[in-house]
């Protein structure tokens, strides 16, 4: 025979709970003339099989019905689904510590967290020890903090030697600059990469410029551009990044984005930039859209991964009237637009194959390439010329 502390000690259990155990009927102890209760060897086989019985996931109700009957399948049954759906979310929580620990990819993780807190993302990014440009790449590239480093690097060198990072031409940013209502005496450009546009803005208006993008060395490569050009005087450089911006507000005519707003997301850059805007400024972008409600399944799956915010020109032409712009002019780039980028892009991964046979970045761009090919028009850059309004 056993005292309440004897039991406890017996099955490793502590007073407390035995009493509490006492109380609601699991366990029945025989009171002695001196007020103590006692409790026999069966009363140690009870604790034994509750213990046994909570190891598969019961609760002590469910115990305890177990014990005082015969057991109810469907309660097993439930018991069950929930222990795998548990064993499932321990799994995604293991799998996603190790890839955070370098032993697997985070790309989905990153995907999923990048389409519902984007700002917040970045700034966990930059945290981790990615300055603000790595940091902007990882959330469009490679998603994958493990890799990010070498994925990076390959990826710069197929594009140190293009100028043009982006679909475009000098014809269609002379025609967008021709919508401007306008003069514009100060212009903003906002990833501007090597200053092909910047050049042509620049020779074709009287407007001072200032050039934003986070890699200095294409900001030195605009400024060689430029002084070729003859217009370095009229150009300002200032590497930073287009989320966080060191401009007051109302301070620019213009703001000129080329290929470069789904970065940051194109709906939370026509809000972040029309505070930029004078009374009347107007904002010229160019960004990716469907050409097609129907778009073939490998188009669409690849868009997805790859740009999930992709629209229709009239969707993104609903948010931009959202955002407090009023549209002046919208049209599709051509395909001469898109040959100029992607021609050299093919011709230098070309170069490339033998020397970088291994790598994921070089892969990537060779499957955009193949998709480029194949379905070019079910999807094309749009040019968007919106004028700041007061109306929201």
């Amino acid at each position: 025979m056993y005292r309440i502390s004897e039991l406890a000690e017996q099955v490793g259990l502590s007073r407390a709970t035995l009493i509490y155990y006492e109380k609601i009927g699991l366990i029945k102890g025989r009171r002695q003339a001196n007020g103590y209760r006692i409790y026999s060897d069966r009363d140690v086989q009870r604790l034994h099989l509750i213990q046994q019985l909570q190891a598969g996931g019961l609760t002590l109700k469910e115990c305890q019905a177990c014990l005082d009957a015969k057991v109810e399948r469907q309660i097993l049954l439930n018991r069950l689904h929930q222990l795998d759906e548990e064993i499932a979310q321990k799994q995604q929580s293991r799998q996603l510590l190790a890839a955070l620990l370098g032993e697997g990819e985070l790309t989905s993780w990153h995907e999923q967290v990048d389409k519902i807190a984007p700002d917040a993302h970045l700034d966990w990014l930059i945290k981790q020890g990615f300055d603000e440009k790595n940091a902007l790449r990882l959330k469009w590239l490679s998603k994958d903090m493990n890799s990010h480093q070498a994925y990076m690097a390959d990826f710069m060198h197929v594009f140190d030697t293009l100028d043009r990072w982006g679909p475009g031409s000098e014809a269609e940013t002379l025609k967008a600059l021709a919508q401007v209502p306008a003069s514009p005496q100060t212009i903003l450009e906002l990833g501007c990469g090597k200053g092909i546009a910047t050049t042509v803005l620049a020779q074709n208006s009287g407007a001072q410029i200032t050039a934003v993008d986070n890699d200095e060395p294409a900001l030195t490569r605009l400024m060689e551009r430029a002084n070729d050009a003859g217009v370095a005087e009229r150009i300002a450089t200032c590497c930073a990044s287009m989320t966080d911006l060191p401009f007051e507000p109302e301070s620019f005519d213009l703001i000129w984005a080329e290929s470069c707003a789904y970065v940051m997301g194109t709906t939370n850059a026509l809000k972040q930039w029309r505070n930029l805007l004078k009374q009347d400024g107007v904002l010229v972008i160019s960004d990716l859209v469907w050409q097609t409600q129907t778009p073939d399944k490998e188009a669409r799956a690849f868009w997805e991964k790859e740009y999930p915010d992709l629209v229709t020109a009239e969707e993104r032409i609903q948010q931009a009237t959202a955002a407090g712009y009023r549209v002046i002019d919208s049209f599709a780039l051509s395909n001469q637009a898109w040959h100029a980028y992607y021609e050299p892009l093919e011709m230098r991964v070309n170069d490339l194959k033998a020397e970088m046979a291994d790598s994921a970045a070089l892969r990537d761009i060779q499957t955009e390439l193949n998709i480029y090919h194949n379905y070019l028009g079910q999807y094309g850059y749009q040019m968007f010329v919106l004028q700041r309004s007061e109306k929201m």
